[in-house]
């Protein structure tokens, strides 16, 4: 029933259900979710393609679109799980084929300065190139495509729901998009072709070549900079440290708009010294514009024992950013309050004022505060 009692249509409630915060599983249309299991983990199926950047070695098959560089004999898996060495080639099993797919608001993503009250269609494969101890989406990052439930979209489908469901962006997102490298590299260029804009949300562990040649595609993303110690890179999240500050500096170069989110984990990511020398890093590179989110943690996967942050250290974190000489400072994962909100950095009134994932009122007009006009760095319509 609708307001005053009045009935309201399957596709009104479906069209209402779509406006919600956190968005609607593809699936709530009425498509069923069916399993593409193969007989065996090197069968290749519909799903497959060959796999892009790959070099030939005596060891075999090495995949060149991380820094992991995983070298694959006859029938091998690569550490995202998703890549695999059949018949002396590398394929991906994952096109086509993702295993979560909703309409989110831009500000889950979060992006607080890319079009604003905008909605994004969200997509991801199985399967991730890190291991993080913390991971929230550990379930299918930490899997193979062919282990999870998948729906069967090409992208030429993923685009043909995205303008379906009004959305203005596409989102390759929840698990990790450099591990599904061609699903989002061929999405994205038809996704352009047809007007949408393109939000890579990744830890940006990728090697340069291949991102460069995503960056050409892609307008804006959110990369998390998972700590400033190449220690705790190895032992928290199975990377390293450089890489990830080469593609922050790659997508800045390239005119994608950036923000970056930083998790601070208990005991492991909240040294405030630590934090300093990141956000004097993000200023030296000329990241200073580039919105940076601190993130509270709370306890997930492998690190179940930790408490959530403080809130307090989240406060810490954000007035050390802010001396720093960074403009625009978030904090996510706290619910009420006034974290999200975006002030003007020269006359320091409220700009964008946000509840939840709503916009309640946005005074950015053509790009400018409304009452100074400061310009403000991103991408507003």
């Amino acid at each position: 029933m609708g307001a005053k009692g009045k009935k309201i249509s399957k596709r009104d409630f479906i069209k209402l259900s779509l406006t919600g915060a956190g968005g609607l599983l593809y699936a709530s249309r009425g498509l069923a979710i069916k399993p593409f299991l193969p007989k065996d983990d090197v069968t290749l199926w519909k799903w497959s393609k060959e796999a892009m950047y790959q070099v030939e070695t005596p060891r075999g098959i090495r995949c060149m679109i991380c820094p992991n560089e995983c070298t694959l004999k006859e029938g091998e898996w690569g550490d995202c799980r998703n890549r695999v060495n059949k018949g002396g080639k590398l394929y991906t099993m994952a096109y086509g084929n993702p295993c979560a797919v909703h309409v989110d608001p831009v500000e889950k993503k979060p992006l607080n300065h890319f079009l604003p009250g905008s909605r994004a269609f969200s997509i991801a494969t199985a399967g991730c190139n890190l291991a993080c101890l913390n991971c929230q989406n550990w379930t299918i990052s930490q899997t193979s495509p062919t282990k999870t439930q998948n729906f069967d979209m090409m992208p030429d489908k993923v685009v043909e729901n995205a303008i379906k469901y009004k959305c203005e962006s596409i989102a390759y997102t929840y698990s990790e998009p450099v591990t599904f490298y061609e699903y989002t590299l061929d999405t994205s260029k038809l996704a352009h072709q047809a007007g949408l804009k393109n939000i890579l949300v990744s830890a940006g562990y990728i090697h340069e070549k291949p991102l460069r040649e995503l960056c050409h595609h892609l307008d804006a993303a959110n990369i998390d900079l998972k700590s400033f110690s190449d220690n705790i890179y190895m032992k928290l999240n199975a990377g390293k440290l450089q890489p990830v500050l080469d593609a922050l500096k790659i997508f800045h170069e390239e005119g994608v708009w950036l923000e970056i989110t930083n998790l601070i984990v208990p005991n492991w990511t909240d040294d405030f010294d630590m934090i300093k020398r990141m956000c004097d890093w993000l200023y030296d590179n000329g990241l200073y514009n580039c919105p940076l989110h601190f993130s509270r943690f709370y306890p997930q996967y492998k690190l179940t024992q930790l408490p959530p942050t403080p809130v307090s250290t989240l406060k810490k974190a954000r007035e050390i950013a802010w001396a720093a000489g960074i403009k625009f400072v978030y904090i996510g994962n706290i619910p009420g309050g006034n974290n999200e909100n975006t002030y003007c950095p020269k006359c320091h009134k409220l700009l964008i004022e946000r509840k939840g994932y709503t916009i309640s009122q946005n005074h950015i007009k053509n790009g400018k505060c409304e009452y100074c006009g400061e310009p403000i760095p991103g991408v507003w319509q």
